[in-house]
């Protein structure tokens, strides 16, 4: 497991992503690798051969992702606006993690939270970042990204 956080707040622009700033377990082996203060993780689709056997050189590296994050209209945005974040693989959005929320109230806190799997090919990359895919600036506080891949103890 690889866990990253940033617990300040931050004003996230339309399309840019959250930038993590803490990395409280980071992956030692390599399989997920970030640079501090970014908002983009790579990740490794490295599949290890069993004994000798190539029939796991065939599969996928599977990850999960969980994200979490407090999230609000910053001052002088006006309302009522709706905001969202969303996963984005590879630069491109996924629409079923996006988390919206239609706020009324500026500097209101709403929590957002989502998981998604994510498959990369043996032997390739994948990126991965959490995006503003709302119109307007974002307040992004304790945001919370945890990264798994359950085949792998990928803290080590």
């Amino acid at each position: 497991m690889a866990e990253y956080s940033a617990n300040a707040v931050q004003t996230v622009a339309p399309g840019a992503a959250v930038a993590f700033t803490e990395s409280g377990n980071c992956c030692k082996r390599g399989l997920v690798r970030h640079t501090e203060g970014s908002g983009t993780f790579n990740l490794s689709g490295w599949v290890p051969q069993n004994c000798g056997c190539r029939c796991n050189s065939l599969n996928n590296a599977t990850y999960t992702v969980f994200f979490s994050a407090n999230i609000s209209v910053p001052a002088g945005t006006a309302v009522p606006a709706q905001i969202s974040l969303a996963i984005s693989e590879n630069g491109d959005t996924v629409p079923a993690t996006t988390m919206s929320e239609y706020v009324t109230v500026v500097d209101t806190l709403y929590n957002v939270a989502v998981a998604k799997e994510v498959p990369v090919w043996n032997g390739c990359c994948a990126t991965v970042s959490v995006r503003n895919t709302s119109a307007v600036p974002i307040n992004v506080q304790n945001a919370n990204i945890i990264i798994r891949r359950d085949d792998l103890n990928i803290s080590r």
